[in-house]
C-alpha cells in the first residue's frame, strides 16, 4: 500500500504567488484546546522577477470622510509582522548594496510616507517558519498583522484573537487597490467573512492563473515523426512512443512519456489536466444536473482517468518512483532529458528549461489540454486567493493592513508606478521585501495582450513597465539567442502558454471552482483528513490496486464528514443565490 504519510500533505511551487507545504496540529488557545491546521505560505523567488505588467489607471483616490487614505501618521506607528525567509531571498538581498530583510527600500518607502515603522517579531527558514508559527498561533502570541491561510483564519476568529476589518476596508481602501482586490468579484472576500464580519483581508490572483497545458518536447516529436495531441488518444499514444522509441536516441530504455509527482495536485507535474480529459475535476467543486454543488473528486469520470493512470503506470510510462518523489526530485529527470510531457501552469518554461542546459536540441512547447474523443475540454481553475491579512486584536491602528497595501499597489501599478525600483530591480524581484505584496491578479494575461497587440501594431514604444521588460527579454531571445529569453518566449511568446490562456477564455472552456465560500465549521476539523483519504486512494490505484477501491474510497470520504461538507456548500450556494436575486 501508498504510504501517504511520507509525504507532504502538499508541495507547490506556485508562480508569482502562494504555495503549501506544511500542516501543523497545536494546541491551547486561552482556555480551549483548538487545532490549528497550518498550511504555511512560501514564496518561491526563482520564477518571480518581472512577471507581466499592465499599467493601471488610477481613478480617484481621494478619500471619503475627514482623513485621507495616504496621509501620513503625525507620529510614526509600528506595526509587527512575522517573515518566512529563503534561499532565494537570501541571494537577492546578498546583490542588493545597503539592504536587508529589516531595512530596505520598501521599509523606508512605508515609513517616509506613510509614517509606518515595520517590525519582524521573528524570522525563519522553511519548515521551521512552519512550526513558529503554528506555535504563535495555537498559544495567542500572533503578531499585530499576520498573514494565514482559510483554515488558519476560521481558528482565530474562532478563537476570538483577531479583530473585524469591516470598517477598515470600507473605509481606508482606495478606489484603486479595492477594483483589484475585488476584480474576480466576492468570492475571497465571502471566504473571509465570518458571522457577518470581514476577519482578514485577502490577499487576491486570478483563477485563470492556475491553468493548466500540456508540455511537450517537440524535438522528440519530430525524431519519431510524431503530431501534436488533439485528442486524448493521441496523448497516450505519443506518451508510449516516448518511452518505448526511443526519443532521445541513446540506445536504452531510459524515458518517460509523462512526468508525476508523489503530489497529484502539484500545479506542475500533477494530475489535473490529464483528468480533465475525461471530465474528472478532483479538486473542485462543480455542479450536477441539477444544479446542486458536487465534490469533483468523487464523480465517477474520475474512476475512468485512475484507471488510464494505472495503465500508464503499469506499462512504464511514469517514473517507477515518483510515488516517492517531490517536485524538486522529479525535475531531475526533466533536467536529464528523461521525460516528453508534462501538465503545468503557464511558468512551466522556467521549470524546464534546465533540460536544455546539458541538450541544446531539446525544446518544449505548450498546448491545449485536450480531451477523449467525443468529449468538449474543460480547463479546471482552482479558487487562487488563499491567503489573508488578519490583525491581532487590540492592535490600536487595524487600518496599518490597508494603507500599506493602498501604497503598495500605487507604487507598482499606479499611473506613476516605479516599476523598476520597487518591483523588478534588474531582473531582482524586490517587491518581495514588502510585508505585503497585493497585485492585479490578470496582471500576466493582461501583460501578454498588451506585448500581442504592439507586436501587431509594429510599435513596441507603447509597452510600459513589466511588458516592456518582458519583451525586450523575448526579443533577445529570438534575435540573438541568448538563452535567458527562451522561458519568456515560451509563457509570452506569440504560441505561449498566454496565447493558449487567451484562447480558453474567448472559447468558453474554462471551469471556474463553483465553491468560493469561506472554510465551513465540518471543513475545520475534516478538511485535512478528507484531503489524505483522497491522495491515498488515487495514489494506491495509480501504483496498481484494484479499481474498485475508489468506490470505497468514495464511500469513506461521504461517511468520515464529505456529506455534511457537502451540505455545507450547498447551503452557501443557497443563501448566495437568493442574495443575488
Amino acid at each position: 500500500m501508498y504510504n501517504y504519510k511520507k509525504i507532504p500533505i502538499l508541495e507547490m511551487i506556485f508562480y508569482r504567488r502562494i504555495g503549501v507545504h506544511d500542516v501543523r496540529i497545536a494546541a491551547l488557545t486561552k482556555t480551549k484546546w483548538v487545532v490549528i491546521l497550518l498550511l504555511s505560505a512560501c514564496i518561491p523567488t526563482d520564477h518571480t522577477s518581472g512577471y507581466s505588467v499592465q499599467r493601471l489607471a488610477v481613478v480617484d483616490e481621494q478619500p471619503s470622510g475627514n482623513h485621507s487614505i495616504f496621509e501620513k501618521y503625525s507620529s510614526p506607528v509600528e506595526v509587527s509582522f512575522v517573515r518566512e525567509a529563503g534561499d532565494d531571498l537570501e541571494r537577492m538581498i546578498s546583490q542588493l548594496p545597503g539592504e536587508t530583510l529589516l531595512d530596505n527600500r520598501w521599509t523606508r518607502l512605508y515609513e517616509q510616507d506613510l509614517g509606518i515603522k515595520l517590525r519582524y517579531d521573528w524570522i525563519a527558514k522553511g519548515d521551521v517558519y512552519g512550526q513558529k508559527l503554528g506555535v504563535s498561533l495555537a498559544s495567542g502570541r500572533i503578531p499585530d498583522v499576520v498573514k494565514v491561510n482559510p483554515y488558519q483564519l476560521r481558528q482565530l476568529s474562532n478563537a476570538g484573537l483577531i479583530q473585524d476589518l469591516s470598517e477598515v476596508y470600507t473605509t481606508y481602501t482606495s478606489p484603486f487597490a479595492k477594483s483589484i482586490l475585488e476584480a474576480e468579484g466576492s468570492g475571497p472576500f465571502d471566504a473571509a467573512t465570518i458571522d457577518g464580519k470581514l476577519m482578514a483581508i485577502p490577499e487576491t490572483a486570478s483563477s485563470i492563473e492556475t491553468a493548466q497545458y500540456l508540455w511537450v518536447r517537440t524535438d522528440w516529436l519530430e525524431r519519431l515523426g510524431l503530431q501534436p495531441p488533439e485528442t486524448m488518444e493521441d496523448v497516450l499514444d505519443i506518451s508510449k512512443a516516448f518511452t518505448i522509441e526511443d526519443p532521445d536516441g541513446n540506445g536504452e530504455p531510459d524515458t518517460y512519456g509523462l512526468a508525476l509527482t508523489n503530489h497529484l495536485w502539484d500545479p506542475v507535474m500533477g494530475v489535473a489536466g490529464l483528468m480533465a480529459g475525461y471530465g474528472a475535476y478532483p479538486n473542485i467543486w462543480i455542479k450536477d444536473a441539477d444544479g446542486k454543488l458536487v465534490y469533483g473528486g468523487i464523480q465517477p469520470e474520475v474512476r475512468e482517468a485512475l484507471q488510464v493512470l494505472q495503465t500508464m503506470y503499469l506499462e512504464g510510462q511514469l517514473d517507477p518512483e515518483f510515488s516517492y518523489k517531490k517536485g524538486t526530485q522529479a525535475v531531475r529527470l526533466i533536467k536529464d532529458g528523461k521525460i516528453g510531457m508534462l501538465y503545468g501552469e503557464q511558468w512551466t518554461p522556467f521549470m524546464i528549461q534546465s533540460s536544455r542546459e546539458d541538450d541544446a536540441e531539446a525544446d518544449w512547447q505548450a498546448y491545449p489540454i485536450v480531451a477523449e474523443s467525443g468529449r468538449q475540454i474543460k480547463v479546471p481553475l482552482r479558487t487562487n486567493a488563499w491567503q489573508y491579512f488578519a490583525v491581532r486584536k487590540g492592535y490600536a491602528h487595524p487600518e496599518v493592513v490597508m494603507k500599506l497595501m493602498n501604497l503598495h499597489l500605487q507604487t507598482n501599478w499606479g499611473e506613476q508606478a516605479q516599476y523598476e525600483t520597487y518591483y523588478n530591480d534588474d531582473s531582482k524581484a524586490v517587491w518581495m521585501l514588502s510585508p505585503v505584496t497585493p497585485f492585479p491578479g490578470t496582471k500576466n494575461l493582461d501583460a501578454y495582450r498588451q506585448i500581442r497587440e504592439a507586436q501587431r501594431s509594429g510599435n513596441l514604444a507603447v509597452l510600459q513597465d513589466e511588458a516592456s521588460a518582458i519583451q525586450k527579454r523575448i526579443e533577445a531571445y529570438v534575435t540573438e539567442d541568448v538563452e535567458s529569453g527562451w522561458g519568456w518566449n515560451q509563457t509570452y511568446g506569440p504560441t505561449g502558454a498566454f496565447s493558449i490562456a487567451d484562447g480558453y477564455e474567448r472559447n468558453g472552456q474554462l471551469l471556474y471552482d463553483q465553491f468560493t465560500g469561506g472554510i465551513t465549521e465540518t471543513m475545520i476539523d475534516r478538511q485535512m483528513i478528507l484531503n489524505d483519504l483522497q491522495l491515498e486512494a488515487y495514489m494506491n490505484i495509480i501504483l496498481g490496486r484494484p479499481i474498485e477501491e475508489f468506490d470505497q474510497f468514495v464511500k469513506n470520504w461521504l461517511k468520515l464528514g464529505g456529506e455534511q461538507i457537502t451540505t455545507e456548500v450547498n447551503t452557501w450556494l443557497k443563501t448566495k443565490t437568493a442574495l443575488e436575486r
